[in-house]
């Protein structure tokens, strides 16, 4: 069905995969009259001629990218604004949408999530910027709808920030990336490997997007076959896949922990963005001749059955057929990975579930960026015409991904067709997504065609003694499981016909409620901060030494970030940072913000002039055994602060608020075995925080030891990559020395974590 090669390859003519072995060099030359240079057809991929067209160092080993435009949600762009703000905006430089599509629906903190809308249009209005009001597009809807080209590259702050299938690198990343670029500073990366994703065959009836992009991510995900790369996706595959169906694999591609994601394009592309009235933007994209690839995922289409993704990773992928074969190994192992995330906080069990064979499902959801668009609707309503989802506990509701979209289903019908089965439509909003709609019963069991299904993301809370999970499918399935009156069904098991249908795009609908200033900023306009809106605390420079804490280990084989600052109802206090930190990692560790606070109050007295001993009476044993061995480091060259170990941090989101929660907790520092992903590292480095690197293995230090990191920030501005650091014994006033590296760092992320953040470095 899929299959990795172990190898680099070449893609001859656009259609012919040849995988880097003895003899592919005298076959290529058979087909082309060419013997491939592999250096020159690296340059042949389609990821390298846009980055090179938006490369402004000079250098493709060293990339220095600016983007066409930006886009951020309603938890992000407010801090994004207003870190730009201290650091001297006057205008955004490139167009910048703002949507609301994450806040909508909360209901904590009373006028916080309109106050943050009404920030959003003022700074569009102010700024000039693109605002999109709640209710009327999820983010990546409306970019692909009115935003993407092909041949661009779109920077978002959102981990789904996918628009490949339209020619579009596109890329989610924290905040302070936008920031970065709203001050025309440059997104600093090194060329990225690419991986060509070769499609043969066409999808079999039942099968949607979801299940090939499951199938994808299962495959590649657990070994990092295409962590921080660009997936390009070509083949002879690709032409029997529809715009939406594409799109639909494309967005699930932040899953694999890839970079970002590029297609080829056709007269399908080109359709799509004509209906949308934006025909300009279509160009033919496709690889040279002789293209080089560092690796090539092969993925039979055909072979691709309906899937389901069980809690708690996109990865842990089987087909349904398989689970419904045998479904208490499944459940077993599902049980065992809950164990693992929840200790014994909670009684997790699925085993009831299985009753008389059969698996019962208590709630399905088709909703946001991933199960939205017009094609999963319009086919989940073909299964479901005629059914009733019954008056049980089993409920279903549909999320649209854009008004434009909800308006077309209701002309063609197939909004009539779902609400006559008992399920609910809802208006575009990417809660599901991240637990803060729909939020399931205790120890209930939803599927959904929707982005993750990491722990509590479905807004469970298990510090309140609350659990519920989430399994991935697509429409399709579970449609097909709606109209089985909740039992787990494959849409292969669908006996009727799909239907095809036109989908119209009414542009007026964003003529009529969307804000776009065409790019022209109004100095004049007045900026409307509500009373939660809070501006970043003062944070330090980085000193000549370091004593850190460690207030938080986790040894989880993967930590999200949404361990590290839930998801849900958190999002209403996105725009205050210390409203916002009094969540860190409350899902994963309770007494982690306490601890840290601890920590905290030494280096605020420091900073103010105080002695650290002030509030914080164990800086002296600590400082006596440090002396011991550092005779000069006191508190006038010292800093205190705190940090956690974590396996590998930073799987999922791209909010910054993983980072910068810790940041003004007083966080100093990450040590990890690895990182999960790039932009969870970049988010730490741009808040001035260490993202120290360890060997696996035994930890040399324990959770609430002292680390002391002598002449930190010479190592930095030398540019050093091992750092020599001493867990504090104060029983046996010794030090005990062990070794940590730092990674890559560029000149301006060695300047950022000297100055102690993005803001202190741009700040005027």
């Amino acid at each position: 069905m899929i299959r990795c090669t172990e190898s680099g390859a070449y893609l001859v003519n656009g259609a012919e995969l040849i995988e880097e072995k003895e003899g592919c060099a005298e076959k290529i030359a058979s087909l082309t009259g060419k013997t491939p240079v592999k250096e020159e057809a690296a340059k042949n991929t389609m990821a390298y001629g846009i980055l090179e067209k938006h490369n402004t160092s000079g250098n493709m080993q060293n990339l220095k990218i600016k983007f066409d435009s930006l886009a951020s949600h309603d938890i992000t762009f407010v801090g994004i604004i207003q870190t730009a703000r201290a650091s001297g905006l006057e205008k955004f430089p490139i167009p910048y949408v703002l949507t609301n599509c994450h806040n909508s629906l909360c209901a904590v903190g009373g006028t916080i999530n309109e106050d943050d809308h009404v920030f959003g249009l003022s700074a569009a209005r102010k700024y000039g910027g693109i605002y999109v009001p709640p209710h009327q597009a999820v983010i990546h809807q409306f970019e692909r709808e009115m935003m993407a080209g092909c041949g661009r590259m779109i920077l978002g702050s959102d981990s789904h920030t996918r628009y490949g299938a339209l020619g579009t690198m596109a890329m989610g990343e924290g905040g302070p990336e936008l920031v970065k670029q709203l001050l025309e500073q440059t997104y600093d990366i090194a060329m990225p490997g690419v991986v060509a994703i070769y499609l043969t065959g066409s999808p079999r009836k039942g099968v949607g997007p979801q299940d090939v992009a499951i199938a994808i991510i299962g495959a590649v995900f657990g070994s990092g076959y295409v962590k921080n790369k660009v997936m390009e996706f070509v083949g002879p595959g690709v032409a029997a896949l529809s715009e939406d169906f594409r799109i639909g694999v494309d967005v699930m591609t932040t899953e694999t922990t890839c970079l970002s994601s590029i297609w080829v394009t056709d007269d399908k592309t080109k359709e799509f963005l004509e209906i949308h009235g934006r025909g300009d933007a279509y160009s033919k994209m496709d690889p040279g001749d002789i293209a080089y690839y560092d690796g090539a995922v092969i993925v039979d289409l055909s072979e691709i059955k309906p899937m389901i993704a069980m809690p708690f990773h996109p990865s842990n992928a089987y087909t349904i057929d398989e689970f419904n074969a045998n479904p208490e190994d499944i459940i077993h192992e599902a049980e065992k990975a809950a164990k693992v995330s929840f200790g014994d906080k909670v009684e997790f069990e699925l085993m009831s579930k299985l009753r008389n064979g059969k698996f019962h499902v208590d709630q399905g959801i088709i909703a946001g960026c991933a199960g939205g668009g017009f094609e999963n609707i319009c086919a989940a309503a073909d299964i479901l015409k005629g059914a009733s989802i019954g008056n049980g506990e089993f409920t279903l509701s549909v999320y649209p991904a854009s008004m434009p979209v909800y308006m077309e289903i209701i002309k063609n019908g197939c909004a009539a067709t779902i609400l006559e089965t008992g399920a609910v439509l809802k208006t575009a909003f990417c809660g599901p997504c991240f637990g803060a709609g729909d939020t399931p019963s205790n120890n209930a069991f939803s599927i959904r065609h929707s982005t993750r299904n990491f722990p509590n993301r479905e807004g469970s809370k298990v510090q309140n003694g609350q659990v519920a999970s989430v399994a991935l499918m697509d429409a399709r399935s579970i449609a097909a499981t709606a109209a089985n009156g909740g039992v787990l069904t494959s849409a292969e098991n669908f006996e009727g016909n799909l239907g095809t249908y036109k989908y119209h795009f009414d542009s007026s609908i964003y003529a009529k409620r969307v804000f776009d200033s065409g790019n022209k900023a109004d100095p004049g306009a007045e900026l409307i901060l509500g009373p939660n809106i809070k501006d970043w605390p003062k944070m330090g420079a980085l000193p000549e030494n370091l004593v850190l804490k460690v207030v938080s280990e986790i040894h989880d084989p993967v930590t999200t970030t949404d361990e590290l600052i839930p998801s849900g109802e958190t999002s209403s206090y996105r725009s205050n940072p210390l409203g916002l930190a009094e969540f860190a990692l409350s899902r994963k560790d309770p007494e982690y913000v306490g601890r840290a606070k601890e920590v905290r109050k030494a280096e605020e007295d420091r900073m103010a002039g105080e002695h650290p001993c002030k509030n914080s009476p164990w800086v002296k044993t600590v400082m006596e055994t440090v002396k011991s061995e550092f005779a000069d480091a006191g508190h006038e060259n010292t800093g205190f602060g705190s940090t956690i170990f974590a396996v590998k941090p930073g799987d999922g989101s791209a909010r910054e608020q993983a980072a910068s929660c810790q940041k003004v907790l007083g966080g100093w520092a990450n040590i990890a075995n690895e990182y999960a992903t790039k932009r969870y590292r970049s988010n730490l480095i741009n808040w001035g925080m260490l993202p120290f690197i360890i060997p696996a293995g035994d930890l040399p230090f324990k959770n609430l030891d002292y680390i002391f990191v002598p002449g930190i920030k010479k190592a930095i501005e030398e540019k050093n990559d091992k750092i020599t650091a001493y867990r504090v014994d104060t029983e046996s006033n010794k030090l005990v020395p062990f070794e940590m590296t730092l990674g890559s760092l560029t000149d301006e992320e060695r300047q950022i974590i000297l100055k102690g953040c993005l803001i202190n470095y741009n700040r005027r």
